[in-house]
């Protein structure tokens, strides 16, 4: 078997959010102060890291733990309108009964991914970090590496943006991308991926 460990990003992997993010950005940006994103534009900023979108939305570095509460707190809110990418519960369920070790890793809160993924979902994981900081994924792995037991080369870490790819690249751990999240895959084509995805069942496909 290739990987003893899967790692997943939530939001824009496992859970289809990126449309919400869409409705509710402008208006954190009214409650916070920040700059208003063009939807005309959002194909131009799928193709943005975190940094250069905090830039081209003039959010500071300090202000954006206060701008994630603030999106989790609204996601709380509405999370009826968050659900599960399509053949995610079947994808995890068979990866779980082949003896695949599972965890989570996201920005999200407990609750929220609690809520989308499902109790019986969320049991399947080994390890779930959550309310994980913006640029704070490296540590999370390590930990995660580090209980499980598993060499860097007997995991992947699966998600959809830039910051995951490097976190994972710095930990030594292959990154498999796929194609339906908030980063164009053409721009994390660019970053050598050790997978690509293209629709759920592959990570059954690749990783099994």
């Amino acid at each position: 078997m290739k990987y003893k460990l899967v790692v997943f990003d939530f939001d824009g992997t496992l859970a289809d959010s990126f449309p919400f993010f869409l409705k509710t950005v402008n208006e954190l940006a009214d409650e916070y102060k920040f700059k208003k994103m063009d939807m005309k534009e959002v194909e131009s900023l799928r193709g943005y890291d975190a940094m250069q979108l905090m830039n081209y939305l003039g959010l500071p570095l300090w202000k954006v733990p206060i701008v994630a509460n603030g999106f989790r707190r609204k996601m709380a809110e509405k999370i009826e309108e968050i659900s599960l990418f399509a053949g995610v519960e079947n994808m995890l369920q068979v990866l779980s009964n082949r003896g695949i070790i599972l965890s989570l890793i996201t920005s999200n809160s407990y609750d929220n991914v609690c809520k989308v993924l499902n109790p019986n979902n969320m049991g399947l994981m080994f390890e779930h970090q959550c309310g994980t900081s913006l640029f704070g994924k490296r540590s999370k792995l390590k930990n995660i590496l580090r209980k499980s037991k598993i060499d860097s080369s007997k995991a992947i870490y699966i998600g959809d943006e830039i910051r995951d790819l490097t976190s994972a690249k710095a930990e030594n751990i292959p990154f498999g991308a796929v194609s339906w999240g908030y980063t164009r895959m053409d721009t994390l084509l660019t970053h050598s991926p050790s997978e690509v995805f293209y629709c759920v069942d592959e990570i059954i496909e690749k990783i099994l």
